[in-house]
């Protein structure tokens, strides 16, 4: 465990009782940290530091973020809101807004309390300040792009506010709010440590890479692709940002001994014991200890993966074979979803997983697809991020990637083709590197065919974001930059072939989705704080 970690651990518990009460904008509180008396050293300031660590994102949204989207489903309860998110069912009053809502700003609030008030730690290393500095501006940032990408509109807050004024509040326009959290990831970029300036005691902190990376990810999220290329050229091209490179095995990538590997930009800190996450407790199969499905990879993404010669399974060449579908597979859908006849490995030992009904020769068959039993809602299960080494109840140390090199090779390809300029020597540093990394080695999964257009490159590219990035909580924030949301959110979601022939080609009808483009694509913003705050203004097409 990393001196870091210990800081973290300790801070989630303080920074609970800190907070407690500090829900709406307009009511948060003054508290210890606001006290004059409380920046008497350096610990104390990196305490508050730590608290917004802690507060920059968790493990729920990390996971069910994939069941707003078209890849998973959240068929039992509506966690995060991902149910009604994904079904287009929700208005102002969901309970999802108001939580985005409530835990950016308070991240926020400790940010800019930090900023305000660290000059007063008397004696403090001139160093050590300005890296504080930076870091929590970073998360700062990261707070406010979160909510700029769902809101649009919102408020941006740079200094710690007053009751009064957070109660008259306006919201800031998005190309001002986008405008500073780029300025802000720009110059802390050269203020932090790159990861190899890191003792190993203190892995896992903010680095120059991170904010180079943010940076690249808010570009690409406004389409701005020249800045795409600039910001992932300063990580591929040289050290001054950071070493970075692909982990060799990409399922190794999500193990706990792998860990801070060459790939790791930015992760969620975890410690078995400590503070852990537990979320496979409802996403792994139930002949490996879960409680129950809530969140089950649909058809849509498993058809989503090509076939082992790099065709999509659609294409009359591709080989794929519908009655036996998982074979001749890109291997990362092995290494991401638990299908029928799945060998899960545990511990040293091989078991198979059977989900199709009336197969598992365990009369008790508790993987076995079933309507509105505990099992699977859409005949499959999660394996990516299982931790084989997690304490009761699926509690997990394992960290959790927000930003992974892989990530800056697809935004680089992405930014690259829109702008007309993907070529041989682009695609073998980035499609066709995460291709031989996942393990294909057919010469049509790997090699540039300079007889594609740039709609063809733009469907591969997009595709290949969605295999290598699945059940990490990105492909939301894809579809709906990319204007698809519209079509992959509309009509059913599917599960595996269990269903009656007559619909759907037998494949299981598991959710009703609807996806309104004239108001889908910004949240509202939360009835409660339009009710507290007038000025507030709402989203087109919310009331």
């Amino acid at each position: 465990m990393t001196i870091f970690k210990k800081y973290i651990i300790i801070l989630t518990a303080f920074s609970a009782l800190c907070w407690t009460g500090c829900k709406e904008l307009d009511l948060a509180p003054e508290n210890t940290f606001t006290d004059l008396t409380y920046w008497d050293s350096e610990a104390k300031a990196q305490s508050v530091l730590n608290t917004a660590y802690s507060q920059l994102y968790g493990s729920s949204r990390f996971f069910y973020n994939e069941g707003a989207s078209d890849n998973a489903y959240n068929g039992r309860g509506d966690t995060e809101g991902a149910a009604s998110l994904a079904a287009g069912t929700y208005d102002p009053s969901l309970g999802r807004l108001q939580g985005e809502w409530n835990s950016n700003y308070t991240g926020i609030k400790t940010c800019n309390i930090l900023l305000e008030n660290i000059d007063r730690v008397p004696d403090m290393d001139e160093g050590n300040k300005a890296r504080m500095m930076a870091e929590a501006r970073f998360i700062r940032a990261f707070l406010h792009f979160q909510l700029m990408t769902w809101f649009g509109d919102v408020p941006l807050l740079s200094r710690d506010i007053t009751i009064e004024e957070a109660q008259e509040v306006i919201r800031t326009p998005k190309a001002e709010v986008l405008g500073f959290i780029l300025d802000e990831l720009e110059q802390i970029s050269l203020t932090l440590p790159t990861r190899q300036d890191l003792p190993d005691s203190e892995r896992g902190r903010i680095t120059a890479g991170a904010a180079m990376a943010l940076k690249a990810r808010v570009h690409l999220y406004e389409g701005q692709w020249q800045e795409v290329v600039q910001a992932t050229e300063n990580l591929i091209n040289g050290n001054a940002f950071g070493s970075y490179g692909l982990f060799p095995s990409y399922e190794g990538l999500f193990l706990p001994e792998n860990e801070y590997s060459q790939e790791d930009i930015l992760s969620l800190q975890y410690v078995p014991q400590f503070r852990t996450w537990g979320q496979f407790f409802d996403m792994a199969p139930l002949s490996a200890g879960a409680r129950l499905n809530a969140l089950a990879p649909t058809q849509e993404l498993v058809d989503s993966y090509m076939t082992s010669e790099g065709l999509a399974i659609g294409h009359p060449d591709s080989g794929y074979d519908e009655e036996n579908p998982y074979v001749n597979r890109d291997p990362r859908l092995t290494a991401t979803v638990v299908y029928h006849e799945y060998e899960w490995e545990e511990n040293g030992t091989t078991r198979t997983i059977y989900i199709k009904p009336g197969t598992d020769p365990d009369s008790s068959a508790p993987d076995e697809y079933v309507p509105g039993s505990s099992s699977t809602t859409t005949g499959y299960y999660t394996r990516k991020y299982f931790d084989p080494t997690h304490l009761v109840q699926f509690a997990s140390g394992l960290n959790l990637m927000l930003i992974r090199y892989a990530d800056v090779l697809l935004m680089y390809a992405e930014a690259k083709n829109e702008l007309g300029q993907l070529d041989e020597s682009t695609w073998n540093l980035t499609i066709g590197a995460l291709r031989e990394r996942a393990g294909f080695d057919a010469a049509t999964a790997l090699q540039f065919n300079s007889g594609l257009s740039q709609e063809d490159y733009r469907e591969i590219i997009r595709n290949e974001r969605r295999v290598e990035l699945a059940m990490e909580g990105l492909r939301i924030f894809d579809i709906r930059r990319w204007r698809i949301a519209e079509d992959v959110l509309n009509g059913w979601a599917h599960g595996a072939k269990f269903g009656p022939p007559s619909e759907d080609g037998g494949y299981l009808r598991v959710n009703l989705r609807s996806f309104d483009p004239s108001k889908h694509y910004l949240w509202p913003i939360p009835r409660d704080e339009r009710n507290l705050n007038s000025n507030l203004t709402q989203n087109p097409g919310w009331n």
